[in-house]
């Protein structure tokens, strides 16, 4: 079942059961997801950067945008302007699409996954995680592509404490994994 139907039909009657909504629009969604690349000390190859630049839009289905230094870091050597990263902002159906096809098909993927932890949900209810290979993807194929990077997805949510948020991702199939309680 797609992800956006499945929120509309199950998640949203759930949510406003479990926290209390008078209407829909005050219950959690998901706002955007954003993918972050930084190019680190590969930002001065001109081959890495495109291979970057191509893995991430075959990723997200949509173009990949250049991020640039805003300012001048001289212990780093990167100058005001200079290209150190790539991005995508995805909303809409592509993000449900792709929220989808990380949790039924990358996560199962990845290697010595283990689920995700519940620390990485702040406490205004949005979620990020980083993903050590690119290679976990399907749209990847291994002979088109020579260098393995990793990437931080970002979960941009409409609430502002994380039980919210974190309700809204196991509504939506995300794994957690179960976190033992030191004393």
């Amino acid at each position: 079942m797609k992800l956006q139907e499945d929120y509309k039909k199950n998640i949203l009657p759930k949510l406003k059961e479990q926290f209390g909504y008078k209407n829909d629009f005050e219950a959690a969604r998901l706002l955007k997801v954003v993918i972050n690349v930084g190019f680190g000390r590969h930002n001065k190859e001109k081959a890495f950067i495109d291979n970057v630049l191509k893995g991430l839009t075959k990723i997200s289905g949509q173009k990949a945008v250049p991020t640039k230094a805003k300012k001048s870091i001289s212990s780093f050597k990167i100058r005001e302007g200079m290209v150190i990263g790539a991005c995508v902002t995805l909303r809409g159906k592509r993000m449900y699409d792709f929220v989808e096809k990380l949790i039924n098909v990358t996560f199962p993927r990845v290697r010595d996954f283990r689920g995700i932890s519940e620390k990485g949900i702040d406490r205004n209810g949005n979620m990020t995680i980083g993903i050590k290979e690119n290679m976990a993807f399907p749209e990847i194929n291994p002979d088109d592509f020579e260098n393995i990077f990793g990437m931080e997805i970002s979960f941009a949510t409409s609430v502002n404490t994380r039980d919210e948020g974190l309700a809204l991702f196991r509504l939506m199939g995300f794994p957690f994994k179960k976190e033992e309680k030191t004393k």
